[in-house]
């Protein structure tokens, strides 16, 4: 369960100037939940190959975030913030983004039973395998289905959403995948609550949570500008977003940063 933030703008912008130093301190301060490392990927500018950072260490007490986060890295990327479903490690091998052959791919929510999600891996995509999250094989999952599809990203993503869907009904597949000449959103949750009783473990009350997370921690938001497409999770109450609709899944051109829906993906 994590934090999620997806840009796709005109020219190398930072992220900080992305949100704002106000909302990018709110977005930071959600490490007080998210605590369980963080990551970054981007291009330079088009046709780059992705980079991506990612740390075990918190956010908040990590230096490289913030020296990062105030560079203008490109012109498109995403940061992730880790809240570590229960169970699962922290360590390097399980923080987001995962990384492969210039695609980048940061989930929050959680996939289970994780056998029966890692059992839709052809032998080829378990092999590459390296940590323990069911979000490196939902990674796994829509790479594989990606080459299915000849390559054919949005016919790879919606292969893969279906198998997860149709399997994972009641699971989170909020995630964005970086792609070479992509980003894809998405936003599938609806049969999902949100997390309330793990939070209370960590806040004395529901007022003391961060924006959202009580009643719609798997909601996400998105606004378009003249110059920039920006997707964002729930945590950051501020003026200028609107809801993503539930379950849908976009897809956003770099070049022409045009907004494309991916056919829909209904629930059994």
């Amino acid at each position: 369960m994590c934090r999620l933030l997806g840009y796709v703008t005109t020219r190398p912008t930072s992220v900080v100037d992305v949100l704002g130093r106000d909302d990018f301190d709110t977005f930071t301060a959600l490490t007080e939940v998210h605590s369980d490392g963080w990551g970054m990927a981007w291009h330079r500018s088009l046709g780059d190959e992705t980079q991506a950072v990612s740390s075990a260490r918190n956010a908040s007490i990590d230096p490289e975030y913030e020296t990062l986060a105030e560079q203008a890295l490109g012109c498109c990327g995403l940061v992730h913030l880790r809240w570590a479903t229960g169970g699962l490690p922290v360590s390097p091998e399980n923080t987001h983004p995962f990384t492969d052959a210039g695609y980048a791919f940061a989930h929050n929510g959680h996939i289970a039973p994780i056998d029966h999600l890692e059992a839709q891996l052809s032998a080829a995509s378990r092999a590459k395998l390296v940590g323990d999250t069911d979000s490196e094989r939902y990674f796994r999952l829509i790479m594989q289905c990606i080459d299915e599809a000849s390559g054919d990203e949005a016919e790879g993503v919606t292969r893969a959403l279906e198998i997860l869907v149709r399997e994972f009904p009641n699971s989170s597949l909020n995630a964005l995948l970086l792609t070479p000449s992509k980003l894809f959103a998405i936003h599938i949750n609806s049969r999902v609550d949100s997390p309330v009783e793990s939070l209370r473990e960590l806040f004395e009350s529901v007022e003391a949570m961060p924006a959202s997370h009580a009643t719609e921690y798997y909601a996400m938001d998105y606004r378009i500008t003249d110059d920039a497409v920006h997707v964002i999770s729930s945590g950051v109450d501020a003026d200028g977003w609107t809801r993503i609709p539930e379950d849908t899944a976009v897809m956003i051109d770099l070049a022409t940063r045009e907004v494309t829906r991916l056919h829909p993906v209904p629930l059994p």
